[in-house]
């Protein structure tokens, strides 16, 4: 290879690589494997090591990835949060034993532990007592995540003991199991939210949350596995983590193991590659650590990575097998999402014969053609998805795939939006499958409760007994009891159910209606802010974005379902069955804030900041999610954000604190 053949493969890899970075820091949507992501990475350092006149400061080579974001303080670490070397071959392994036992003189020992799959936290604590929680960002600063991480439950906020130092830092790894995600996501897609692709995004997406209270409902899990610095016990890694343990920290010593031969190494690997999948979280790999602190100070640091550690990748499962075909299904948001049909394949325990593409945008990174032998892969070792396709054995002429134009199943013309990646059927109350899972969503626990299977609300569709929600309030039990599914009992049970709905609180009908974006929480913050239908209905994008966190998405999102002449006559349809679209006033405990608007920021003492939003409630205010000329007082707490107190003072809004806020309402 030449200069110039170098110059372009790089310029190319380089480009790649930069993008890869901002999906998975910044956007938690990893569009390839680590192990393709590691390879691209290796051959672009080759490449600039045998070329270093093309070398770059701001290669991706030279940096670690950042996930900061503009949305929280950052702050810098430290001591360094540096990235570990990759390998995925023991050949590898060896090279790095050798490295070691050629740069100490001395014996030592390694402890072996497994490489938890998701995001790096580092917490300062100062006299017992956490101080600071801030994400890897760009291993220099992070963000400032200590609000959203004192809602983990499994991270301690006082340390038990005396012994502990003054101050110190400690880094573990936020992340979630399979079944609280599972869960979580079960009850996410039963509120028309978009569900996570898997553990690690749910767990990168929620830490980076601006509301706290959403934070502490998430099933967030910490394991602590590092102490770096000076302030430490004991010259031993492994003592120190057993130490951490007695300090009320999360430390899985049982998966933790201290070895001394590179032969423990590989047989602690072994037994990983299978055992792993009993965990009830994901791990992709192991870390090797030398054990002595003081031998780790004298190996020192690369430019990007410890010397003294490295982690072994364990290669995410994959299979070639033939792609069959294409479809495309529509979901309950008019959502076009395509399905690729395979030849079936054994894949991680499980015969697979589908696969998830994602969208267009996917579709045409890999450039798949019918046809093509494919590569998949578990992601998160759960969604089966296409990760590349073998260019050795395409068929030559393969045509290009082209994505549909028009929905599959009522044949109107598809949208895409701005800066969406998905395709949508705009025709809401006429495509069939986007019909009938509105009903399905009417009839769900969390809404209406009406108890009817899938099956059940397809029969009744199918038969034209039922094409819209408020078509159920006209069911009668003589047109139930004697079709398939039913018998006497169950139509009366179904006609009973369906009378006493009629009692369902506003919130829970609002959420039902099924409006995308609004889920169980913003359907209660519409409902209290507005108290009726319609209210809501006649709210324009601005009063709508003032509700307490409503942003302009969901924003939009209301104001085009309410524009909607089909949605309307729904609404009314249900109004005549006797649906209560109003929300009972509460009893004020006084109207001294009647006509008044706050914005609440910072951190409080004598009330939460909830609690402090009840209040306002309590006494007739209002409360807004964000600072406008419609917002009357700022109240502000410890640690408010600077962007809004600039804001509040542009406007000449007046701020106030904890303790004259009360004095208002006393």
């Amino acid at each position: 290879m030449n200069v110039l053949e170098a110059a372009e493969r790089i310029e190319k890899l380089r480009s790649e690589l930069t993008a890869h970075n901002h999906r998975y820091y910044v956007l938690s949507q990893p569009g390839i494997s680590d192990y393709e992501y590691d390879t691209l990475m290796k051959e672009l350092s080759d490449l600039e090591k045998n070329f270093p006149e093309l070398d770059d400061e701001n290669s991706p080579s030279r940096r670690v990835g950042s996930d900061l974001s503009v949305q929280f303080e950052t702050f810098p670490h430290k001591y360094p949060m540096l990235s570990l070397g990759n390998t995925y071959s023991r050949e590898e392994l060896e090279d790095f034993d050798g490295r070691i036992r050629k740069l100490l003189s001395d014996e030592f020992e390694y402890v072996l532990e497994p490489k938890y799959d998701g995001v790096a936290i580092s917490i300062t604590y100062e006299n017992g007592r956490m101080k600071q929680a801030l994400t890897r960002g760009d291993g220099s600063k992070g963000d400032d995540v200590t609000r959203n991480v004192r809602t983990i439950k499994s991270i301690p906020l006082v340390l038990s003991g005396k012994d502990y130092p003054a101050f110190f830092e400690i880094r573990g790894e936020i992340l979630m199991d399979r079944n609280g995600f599972d869960e979580m996501n079960r009850l996410r897609e039963e509120s028309g939210e978009m569900v996570f692709a898997n553990p690690r995004n749910a767990a990168s997406g929620t830490l980076k949350m601006q509301n706290s209270s959403i934070v502490a409902k998430r099933p967030l899990d910490c394991y602590f596995y590092y102490l770096p610095g000076e302030n430490q016990k004991f010259d031993g890694h492994y003592e120190n983590l057993l130490k951490a343990k007695d300090w009320g920290f999360k430390v899985p010593l049982h998966y933790i193991k201290k070895v001394s031969t590179l032969t423990e190494v590989f047989a602690y690997i072994d037994f990983w590659v299978e055992e792993r999948k009993k965990l009830a979280f994901d791990i992709d790999g192991i870390v090797i650590k030398v054990n002595s602190i003081s031998q780790q100070n004298s190996l020192g640091f690369t430019a990007k990575t410890p010397r003294w550690a490295i982690s072994y990748k364990f290669k995410a499962e994959r299979v070639l097998t033939e792609l069959k075909s294409i479809v495309f299904q529509v979901g309950r948001t008019g959502a076009v999402t395509p399905v690729a049909n395979l030849e079936p394949v054994l894949l991680a325990g499980t015969i697979v014969k589908r696969a998830s593409l994602h969208n267009e945008d996917q579709i045409k990174m890999l450039d798949i053609r019918l046809g093509d032998m494919v590569y998949v892969e578990k992601g998160g070792e759960i969604i089966p998805k296409i990760v590349g396709i073998e260019n050795d054995v395409r068929h030559a002429g393969l045509p290009e795939f082209k994505f549909i134009s028009h929905c599959p199943e009522c044949n109107t013309p598809l949208i895409r939006k701005e800066n969406e990646a998905a395709h949508y059927c705009p025709n809401e109350n006429g495509c069939p499958p986007q019909k009938k899972a509105k009903i399905e969503h009417f009839v769900s626990r969390k809404a209406m409760d009406l108890g009817l299977a899938e099956a059940t609300i397809d029969q009744l569709y199918t038969l034209g007994m039922i094409t819209q929600s408020s078509d159920l309030y006209s069911l009668k039990f003589e047109d139930l009891k004697n079709l398939e599914r039913f018998a006497e009992k169950s139509a009366e049970n179904l006609i009973e159910s369906i009378k006493s709905s009629v009692n369902v609180p506003f919130e829970r009908i609002l959420f039902a209606l099924g409006i995308r974006y609004v889920g169980e929480t913003v359907a209660k913050k519409l409902a209290r802010h507005f108290k009726n239908i319609d209210a809501i209905s006649r709210a324009s994008i601005e009063e709508l974005v003032n509700v307490d966190e409503i942003g302009e998405v969901i924003a939009q999102s209301v104001s085009e379902y309410f524009s909607n002449i089909k949605n309307l006559e729904i609404i009314e349809q249900l109004k005549q069955a006797g649906l209560k679209f109003h929300i009972e006033d509460e009893a004020l405990k006084s109207n001294k804030l009647e006509g008044k608007s706050f914005v609440i920021s910072g951190k409080f003492y004598q009330f939460s900041r909830d609690g402090i939003k009840k209040l306002i409630e309590e006494n007739g205010g209002k409360n807004l999610s964000s600072i406008s000329s419609q917002t009357d007082f700022l109240i502000a707490g410890d640690n408010m954000g600077p962007a809004k107190r600039k804001k509040a003072e542009a406007l000449n809004i007046k701020i106030i604190f904890e303790d004259e806020f009360l004095k208002m309402i006393t």
